[in-house]
């Protein structure tokens, strides 16, 4: 078996990139600056029947092969050293069917292009906090957001997905065709094929959206964490929401005097207009006066992009999650003891609680990684601008994680936000029945583990 790139079938439609080439450069970065892999081969293709052709070709020279949605996953599993990277990004079409409410969506979208063409009909599904994220791959781990308690995760709301397998079959996956490989799509990852598109259905939403956000300092954290999880408890159903540890931005709306201050934000969004929201911001104003707010009516198109200006492509980032069943005085003893040990200002904790509708689905009804019950995505997330405070915030981001599992309902955490993939970290988020039942479907569909360079699953027999 030889491993030269050299050549490579004629018949492909789409693009073929080595290292030299104009662009390789370019398609070889992913969102996180600190991955720096050179592939042998990047394809960019132009549909499902390319996809399998590179299959077939990585087959035949022995390439490693990876898959590229959106490249926005913290570990950088699009991309590796040596290999074959299946790149989706032309793959962006989306048509959307006012009628049926529902979208068909090509695997290399981002949630901003997914975004701008539903509202286009005051449509939505739920997906995504930080809009230049691929709809691929948020979605394959689960997929959640604003809109998740009203909705549940975007896997919920998944209908059917076009699947290349690793033999370089053309699948329909749904409820009624392949049930065994939609079951492991919604949630189980990457492991089963490439998703060259998918079928999501979709709900009334917007176009405007109800935004309430508030700021308190690090002086405060104590009392505004525990006002917090007061507030988050007491919600209106299907209200948004995130409890974040994070530094002010120099924004419009941030007074000129809290710039770079390190704090504590509650963010709520509300669905159901500004009465009801107001009774919510009403609550919070009388409860505990935040240093600053900010209270309005919002496009649902920019409420998903609330959080892109913290996370701009090419910053060095690293991640650790885990599951809460609730926000106890000693998890938020040691909320407020690390949060002054970040270093860099764009490093943050994202807390998102997840309710109602994601509570309402039987854990065994999708191959999500996490009890399909009502507690927290706990996320620590290192973004930074230079290598020392890269450096600094992941050995924060570690110690901050070690002392919360303790507490953990879920150490493996929810595998869209892993940096490493742990074997063991994977196994915990799916737990033991779920996990084995994923490692059969594995066997059936990719028995030689060709898609590995993710939160891998490995066939049984391996």
């Amino acid at each position: 078996m030889t491993t030269t790139s050299d050549t490579f079938p004629a018949r492909i439609r789409g693009t073929v990139l080595r290292e030299g080439d104009d662009g390789y450069d370019a398609a070889r970065r992913v969102w996180n600056g600190e991955i720096d892999r050179r592939p042998a081969l990047i394809v960019r293709v132009a549909g499902p029947d390319d996809v399998a052709t590179a299959l077939a070709h990585a087959r035949e020279t022995g390439l490693d092969v990876t898959v590229r949605g959106g490249g926005h996953d913290f570990g950088g599993a699009a991309v590796a050293d040596g290999a074959l990277l299946i790149d989706l990004g032309a793959l962006r079409t989306i048509e959307v069917d006012a009628g049926r409410r529902t979208a068909r969506v090509g695997g290399g979208a981002t949630w901003a292009e997914l975004d701008a063409a539903t509202q286009e009909h005051g449509l939505a599904t739920p997906g995504g906090t930080v809009s230049d994220t691929g709809v691929g791959g948020l979605t394959l781990g689960g997929g959640f957001g604003w809109l998740t308690p009203r909705h549940g995760l975007t896997i919920d709301n998944l209908v059917s997905a076009e699947v290349v397998t690793a033999d370089g079959r053309v699948l329909r996956a749904s409820e009624t065709e392949h049930p065994d490989l939609f079951w492991a799509l919604r949630g189980g990852g990457g492991n089963f094929g490439v998703v060259t598109e998918f079928e999501f259905r979709l709900h009334p939403v917007g176009p405007l959206v109800e935004l309430g956000m508030f700021f308190w300092g690090l002086d405060d954290a104590p009392a505004a964490l525990r006002f917090a999880r007061e507030v988050l408890a007491d919600l209106p159903d299907g209200t948004g929401a995130m409890l974040a540890g994070l530094t002010a931005p120099p924004a419009p709306f941030v007074p000129a005097e809290h710039h770079g201050a390190p704090g504590v934000a509650l963010v709520v969004a509300g669905f159901d207009g500004p009465e009801r929201h107001a009774e919510v911001v009403t609550r919070i104003r009388a409860g505990l006066p935040a240093r600053f707010e900010l209270v309005t009516p919002i496009p649902y198109t920019e409420l998903q992009k609330l959080l892109d200006g913290g996370a701009p492509r090419g910053l060095l980032a690293y991640e650790k999650s885990l599951y809460l069943d609730e926000l106890t005085d000693d998890v938020l003893d040691v909320v407020a003891a690390h949060l002054p040990g970040k270093s860099s200002p764009l490093s943050l904790m994202p807390v998102f609680p997840v309710r109602g509708a994601f509570s309402a689905v039987p854990d065994e009804a999708t191959a999500f990684g996490g009890a399909r019950r009502d507690g927290f995505v706990f996320g620590i997330a290192t973004v930074a601008p230079t290598p020392e405070l890269h450096a600094a915030d992941r050995a924060w981001t570690r110690a901050f994680w070690s002392a919360l599992t303790p507490f953990a309902a879920n150490v493996g955490g929810y595998v869209n936000f892993m940096a490493e993939y742990e074997e063991d970290r994977v196994r915990a988020s799916y737990g033991a029945e779920k996990y084995a039942r994923l490692r059969r479907i594995k066997a059936a569909y990719d028995p030689g583990n060709v898609f590995h360079h993710n939160a891998n699953i490995p066939p049984t027999g391996t």
